[in-house]
């Protein structure tokens, strides 16, 4: 078959061949019941002439009898086909559905799945903003510490309290910014 039928289409198809078989049936009844009665009734003395013609019109209604028997045959297997197909179609849909499904659940699962990897990456991150920190903090206090005694070793040797100046030539000493550390 050529064409691709959705699932109604194939049920009214076979619907419709199912009758079309009724009928090839009953017409094959009706000709076997004419075949049974002419052969009934030939068996009576009959003259030549009348069972030649019957005899012809038997040959005809055979003939018509196999015609009509070629004909189920072939809506027959019309609908075995028919009823292939769709079967194939069924598991066709029952194939997408289920993936459709799979990809759902997924589809779900995402948000939590980068938000979990997000968390793995940005972990080493805030570690080593955490370890900067610390030495930041760290170098910060040995600053203040080596600024005291050089104040301290300062005044020792002058006496007097003198805090260290800062020509406006000279470039100022800055420390990097981490960000609000």
């Amino acid at each position: 078959m050529t064409e691709s039928l959705n699932p109604q289409e194939l049920r009214a198809e076979v619907a419709n061949l199912q009758e079309e078989v009724k009928m090839r049936d009953q017409l094959v009844q009706q000709l076997s019941q004419e075949l049974f009665r002419l052969v009934k009734g030939s068996g009576n003395a009959a003259p030549a002439a009348t069972a030649q013609g019957q005899s012809e019109q038997l040959q005809l209604l055979h003939g018509q009898l196999a015609e009509v028997e070629q004909q189920v045959e072939f809506y027959q297997q019309q609908i075995a086909e028919r009823d292939r197909e769709l079967v194939q179609q069924r598991q066709t849909v029952q194939e997408l559905n289920d993936r459709a499904r799979m990809l759902e659940q997924v589809v779900q699962e995402l948000p939590e799945i980068y938000k979990q990897k997000f968390a793995e990456r940005l972990k080493p991150v805030q570690e080593r903003v955490e370890m900067l920190q610390r030495e930041n903090r760290q170098l910060h206090s040995e600053l203040q510490s080596v600024s005291y005694r050089l104040a301290q070793r300062t005044r020792r040797q002058s006496g007097n309290l003198d805090l260290p100046s800062f020509e406006e030539s000279q470039q100022r000493a800055s420390l990097p910014s981490f960000g609000g550390a």
